[in-house]
């Protein structure tokens, strides 16, 4: 461990980490962390039950509310005519309602979390019942036919109650999606830790340590870096520029086990950094990239991975040379964690395509920028 000795100060976390991956492989004494410690971990964001801000969300908001309208002016209706002009009217009221709703939730997405659960309801009942007078009153510029309190009130009363429905359907939706999350975060941490990508690691660093003790020094950091993001509490995203780094790190390691056989090329665009992507979205696909299109071919393979920025869309392509068939049989885990997390962060906004042709197999990536 002489590498460590040079600038302490600075590799002290890197020591530090190192130390407890060796505890975690049984070379010191110690126990596995319990389960208990990793579900203490808040699985989602406290502010995704009031990120409204996505297209498919505002959509199916919408729809619902529309229904919803159909299905009462038709019970009040007496004829198919009057049924039209009650939903006209009443679509003004309701698209006011519902958009401005979503517009106040969106923009205050942070600030609700932080109130208590009856201020919350309250907040936003009230609301939706202001929007819903703001409507009536829009619709009813242009008519100078007197407006009695009761109907004011019941104007009021139904936009609260909508936005009870609205507001209940969000927090249901959020709880729907905690066990989906668990297990994508399991998946992952499953994938993140293999055993022969470690030893064939750790493996090249000792052989490094004789003749080039800076480059295994190196290598143990990238391996440090990847685990401590492994098994550090996942945030609710990160930029894709992170994300980049930490494929870097990790084929780093893999470049120094296959040489001159991975031939890696970058075309990467600093607009597209910014973006905001699910955490490990990057390493499992290089992985696969590597693992499929790399290693089972002699003389070795290429991988290309490339961001580029297109108006409010930032595409992710991985492409990988296909030789021979994989030693090991894929099961395809790490391609549906990464389409599931991508549909739970960014629901329509997203797009994850595989095209796989005689030499090549791409993977290709659309998130908002």
């Amino acid at each position: 461990m002489f590498f460590f000795k040079r600038r302490a100060p600075a590799r002290h976390s890197v020591w530090h980490e190192s130390m407890q991956l060796s505890q975690w492989l049984g070379f010191a004494p110690t126990e596995l962390p319990e389960l208990p410690e990793l579900s203490r971990a808040p699985l989602l964001d406290p502010t995704r039950a009031f990120d409204v801000c996505h297209v498919g969300l505002v959509l199916r908001a919408v729809l619902g509310v529309q229904l919803l309208l159909g299905l009462g002016t038709a019970l009040v209706a007496r004829n198919a005519a009057q049924w039209l002009t009650l939903a006209a009217n009443g679509t003004v009221v309701t698209m006011f309602a519902v958009l401005s709703w979503l517009l106040a939730v969106c923009a205050a997405k942070r600030l609700w979390p932080r109130l208590p659960e009856p201020v919350q309801w309250l907040g936003l009942m009230a609301l939706g019942a202001v929007g819903a007078l703001l409507g009536f009153g829009l619709l009813s510029l242009s008519s100078d036919e007197p407006v009695s309190t009761w109907r004011l009130a019941s104007i009021a009363a139904c936009g609260a109650s909508g936005a009870a429905l609205l507001l209940a359907w969000l927090k249901l939706r959020e709880h729907s999606q905690r066990p989906a999350d668990a297990l994508a975060q399991l998946v992952e941490l499953q994938s993140r830790i293999r055993p022969h990508f470690l030893f064939n690691t750790l493996n090249s660093a000792i052989a490094l340590v004789q003749v080039d003790p800076a480059r295994a020094e190196s290598v143990l950091e990238d391996l440090a870096e990847l685990f401590r993001v492994a098994l550090a509490d996942a945030s609710a995203s990160v930029t894709l520029a992170e994300e980049v780094e930490l494929a870097r790190r990790y084929l780093a390691i893999e470049q120094i086990r296959f040489g001159k056989r991975l031939r890696i090329v970058w075309r990467l665009d600093p607009e597209a950094e910014a973006a905001r992507v699910p955490p490990l979205l990057m390493q499992p696909l290089v992985e696969n990239a590597v693992r499929h299109g790399v290693e089972p071919n002699d003389e070795g393979g290429e991988l290309e991975v490339s961001t580029l920025r297109r108006g409010a869309e930032v595409e992710i392509r991985i492409v990988n040379s296909v030789g021979a068939p994989a030693r090991t049989a894929g099961h395809g885990l790490a391609l549906r964690n990464v389409r599931q997390r991508l549909k739970l962060m960014h629901d329509v906004a997203a797009r994850f395509d595989i095209e796989a042709t005689g030499s090549r197999f791409t993977l290709r990536i659309l998130v908002p920028a």
